[in-house]
């Protein structure tokens, strides 16, 4: 991936409409945009469920309840299918929804898949849709409180309420 496939902070991010584990389809604006005040998206992406670096991601945005607290949801997505999340979810209590974007080209749209290659990623939306910062090539250690950082820098300069 090139930088020029990157996208770039303060655009509108990517609506998508991508499948859960359940199998209900999920849009952008189920979770900010109207109706969502002061509420974030850190839409995280990942090569596949229950591998070693991939679990220990799952579960470091799983037990940082600071993210919750500040107004930031949390989304997984990968090529993976719905079958193969809803086992991880249930493995780890994972309290948030696993996307399926099995074909990849959401994923391409991202920036996050070339090559027949899911890169790990990070997308942090804003309240108004608009992406706020974006992670390439995210190392897992420590990742779940940079997303945190972000989020509140950005409430910080934004006027936006820091609870939900």
């Amino acid at each position: 991936m090139t930088a020029s496939d990157q996208l770039t902070p303060g655009v509108p991010f990517p609506d998508f409409a991508l499948p859960d584990a359940s199998g209900q389809v999920r849009r952008l604006h189920d979770f900010v945009g109207p109706g969502h005040q002061g509420q974030y998206l850190a839409l995280y992406v990942y090569p596949k469920d229950d591998t070693p670096g991939c679990t220990r991601e799952a579960c470091d945005f799983r037990d940082n309840l600071e993210l919750r607290a500040a107004g930031v949801q949390v989304l997984g997505l990968s090529r993976d299918d719905a079958h193969s999340h809803a086992d991880f979810a249930e493995k780890y209590s994972l309290p948030f929804p696993l996307l399926s974007d099995t074909g990849g080209g959401y994923l391409e749209a991202l920036g996050a898949f070339s090559g027949g290659r899911v890169g790990r990623s990070t997308f942090l939306v804003g309240p108004d849709g608009r992406l706020v910062r974006a992670w390439y090539g995210v190392k897992v250690d420590g990742h779940a409180d940079s997303v945190l950082e972000a989020a509140r820098e950005d409430q910080g300069q934004s006027g936006a309420p820091s609870g939900a």
